[in-house]
């Protein structure tokens, strides 16, 4: 433990050094700063309606414009917001089908596609709920806020950790849009394009389309089996068309959109661990795999939603959003990740059996919310409305023999998820300095599953009989409370409490020793306080909170072992604290900082809860082990939860001729992560520390040409892993170096 406190003590030094190495030149400067050095107004719309992001009593977080640009010029998919925000970590073992999203520590790590997940996506006001839904790309958006911390109150249940907001640009007023591409390393090419325009009559449109798209550049060594011979590769199409109406007090916007995929699934290493450390093993090669198994990945989705508003004079404004969202998913994959079968199953492309699964999923989501917000009222604002919330959830479990196309099995899923809530928010501003809020949120959920179709007889657990039905249901009343106090015209604190919830959770696997498994309904309490502030000149902007949560009856996932089995329980709790900081400087009209660091401690609490660990022995298991050889996580950090994020950006332009020579550079780290609920040296993911640089000429009409670098250093790392029968993993996306053109009018 001693080595583990000195870690940790060495880390919050480096970040208290970074933002205090950052804010030192920033604030001397600031006095001096002319007016056109002025940081732009963060508008956020945390409590669903628009304001400034210091007088939220939450803690919430902003990535737009050229941050984003930047971030996203290389390709990638949502994993992109990784890091770029305090307490914020996203990855995936489906590659850009199915992220997974942890806010403070508070994720969950399961593939299973009916998998519950405690961060809400909500992609312009609709919830997203499948996590292959949350996977939609992000193009032509105003901004991505990220609210920490639980908000069940105002976007409802399943956000107890908190919410990755996404918002649209909007139709406008004026003919307007932009275009912008980039190629790069392995032919990667990200390409957008926008336009919008008044259509006359009241009408307003705008189209937007995303393609993005890599060549495969890893090479498939086997010269055996299915597995195709380059991998990696992808091309991905979004589109998303929007038309507005606005007559008088009336605005409604109609949103549809879709998107293609094709590509591979994400690529399990064999044997690329060496037992006894978290290093890679020698010969390891990130461009060189050798796959015996079927591998292939696509996916097709459609959407499209409804949002309507009628403002009665002086009294409020009524909303509506109806919405439907679905998508179909196939993917497989050789989850041994090797052709070499032996035992032990130690080295570098080495398993103990093959293993090569497929499936194909297909939720759909249907959802509506009427919400009514009133206008001020001598210092009183309230917002109050309802929810409903229905999914159907359809997938079939493959599975394939060595070098056979037929799968042996068609595991049937077939699920129902259906909520339903009513809430209240309200505020009243006391006096100028003092402000309260608070809201309630009742939320009902159903769930049924059922399981049936047919395996060979190996694979089915003994003692099941297909069909077999699930069902779960529960309730809950989330609340918050909190405070804004205005210290002076630039400072404001705040204090919040708030409870979070995650329905029941269904798991419903039923081969190799799973058997169907329910969880009740996990709650947190949360407490936090913080203070915003900024310079007179806005020149200079720095927020900082700290906070405390407690989760009871978390729902955890044990998977892996020597079965490859998975088992959905309830913990009695777990506990979380931290610290996160947000710091913005123009000190001079050409020079913008940024900078960001988060301290978060999670930690398991319930001495009675053991998990089986790695299969066959292959890795080294630090955990107590209980009288049947099971691993006691009483005390560990949950899963894929670094203690420490942080990140910077620093911009700096001069003026040539008619535009600017700029430089922005960025760059994000964690710490090191555990891939699992047990801890093993094997399983530790070792910190990572990834940067990025564009480099180009801007024109004052909007023209730009850039060179950019993603990934600069070219830093390979385990990101997670697989528990089965071998030490296999996944590693971080390649270095990208490349060229941007585009522009804006």
């Amino acid at each position: 433990m001693t080595s583990r406190h000195s870690t940790i003590r060495r880390h919050l030094i480096a970040s208290s050094a970074l933002v205090a190495a950052l804010a030192a030149p920033a604030a001397a400067l600031a006095a001096e700063a002319a007016d056109d050095a002025a940081l732009s107004e963060i508008v956020v719309t945390a409590s669903r309606r628009s304001e400034a992001a210091r007088d939220v009593p939450v803690a919430v977080s902003v990535i737009s414009g050229e941050k984003l640009d930047a971030i996203n010029s290389s390709g990638l998919d949502i994993r992109f917001l990784s890091a770029r925000v305090p307490s914020l970590n996203v990855e995936s073992s489906f590659g850009r089908t199915f992220p997974r999203f942890y806010i403070r520590g508070l994720g969950n790590p399961d593939f299973d596609p009916n998998a519950a997940q405690p961060v809400s996506v909500v992609y312009d006001d609709v919830a997203l709920e499948s996590p292959m839904l949350k996977s939609a790309p992000i193009f032509d958006v105003a901004n991505v806020q990220v609210l920490r911390g639980p908000q069940g109150t105002l976007f409802g249940r399943n956000t107890p950790a908190g919410v990755v907001k996404i918002d649209s640009v909007k139709p406008g007023a004026e003919l307007n849009g932009y275009g912008n591409i980039s190629w790069g390393t392995y032919n990667t090419v990200n390409a957008e394009a926008a336009i919008g325009t008044q259509l006359g009559g009241g009408f307003s449109i705008r189209a937007s389309g995303l393609l993005q798209r890599r060549d495969d550049w890893v090479t498939n060594t086997a010269t055996t089996g299915l597995a195709d011979k380059q991998l990696e590769g992808y091309r991905d199409l979004a589109g998303r068309l929007q038309l507005g109406y606005t007559s008088g007090d009336f605005n409604a916007l109609l949103n549809v959109h879709a998107r293609d995929l094709d590509g591979t699934p994400r690529v399990f290493r064999a044997g690329i661990i060496q037992k006894g450390t978290n290093d890679f093993t020698p010969g390891f090669d990130r461009k060189k795999v050798a796959l015996d198994g079927l591998t292939s990945q696509s996916l097709s989705s459609f959407g499209a939603n409804l949002r309507l508003d009628y403002h009665f004079d002086g009294v409020g404004t009524l909303y509506s959003v109806t919405a439907y969202e679905k998508t179909n998913v196939e993917s497989t994959g050789d989850i041994d990740g090797g052709n070499v079968y032996r035992f032990p199953p130690l080295g570098l492309n080495i398993a103990l059996f093959d293993v090569n699964t497929g499936g194909r999923t297909k939720p759909k989501e249907f959802s509506q919310e009427l919400r009514f917000q009133t206008d001020d009222m001598g210092g009183f604002r309230a917002q109050f409305g309802a929810y409903y919330f229905h999914q159907t959830l359809d997938y079939n479990e493959y599975a394939y023999f060595l070098n056979s196309k037929t799968s042996y099995q068609d595991i049937i899923h077939n699920n129902t998820n259906e909520n339903f809530g009513l809430f209240v928010s309200g505020e009243y501003k006391v006096n100028d300095a003092f402000t309260l809020r608070g809201g309630l949120r009742y939320s009902k959920d159903n769930k049924t599953d059922k399981v049936s179709g047919f395996t060979a007889g190996f694979a089915l657990t003994p003692g099941i009989t297909l069909p077999v039905t699930t069902k779960t249901d529960g309730d809950n009343l989330s609340w918050d409370l909190s405070t804004t106090y205005v210290v002076s015209p630039n400072v404001n604190f705040y204090a919040r409490v708030a409870t979070g919830y995650l329905g029941p959770a269904i798991q419903d696997r039923v081969l190799f020793g799973s058997v169907p498994t329910t969880a009740k309904a996990q709650t947190t309490l949360s407490g936090e306080a913080g203070i915003k502030t900024e310079n007179d000149d806005k020149t200079l902007r720095f927020d900082l909170a700290g906070y405390w949560n407690r989760t009871k009856n978390i729902q955890l996932t044990a998977v892996g072992g020597t079965s490859n089995s998975a088992r959905l329980l309830n913990a009695a709790k777990a506990v979380g604290y931290g610290l996160e900081a947000e710091f913005a400087a123009r000190p001079t009209p050409e020079l913008e900082l940024t900078a960001s660091t988060s301290y978060n401690f999670t930690e398991i609490r319930d001495p009675a809860v053991a998990v089986g660990a790695c299969g066959s022995g292959q890795c080294t298991v630090l955990d107590p082990l209980n009288k049947a050889g099971l691993a006691i996580i009483d005390g560990n950090d949950l899963p894929q939860a670094p203690r420490f994020v942080g990140n910077f950006t620093v911009r700096y332009a001069v003026p040539v001729g008619s535009g600017e020579v700029f430089a922005f550079t960025d760059w994000a780290y964690r710490s090191s992560v555990n891939f699992f609920l047990y801890e093993a040296t094997e399983f530790r993911g070792k910190s990572s520390f990834e940067g990025g640089l564009r480099v180009g000429y801007k024109t004052d009409k909007g023209l730009e040409a850039a060179v950019f670098a993603r990934n600069i250093t070219n830093q390979t790392r385990i990101v997670s892993g697989i528990d089965f029968n071998n030490l296999t993993g996944m590693i971080n996306e390649p270095r990208i170096i490349g060229v941007q053109l585009g522009g804006r009018f």
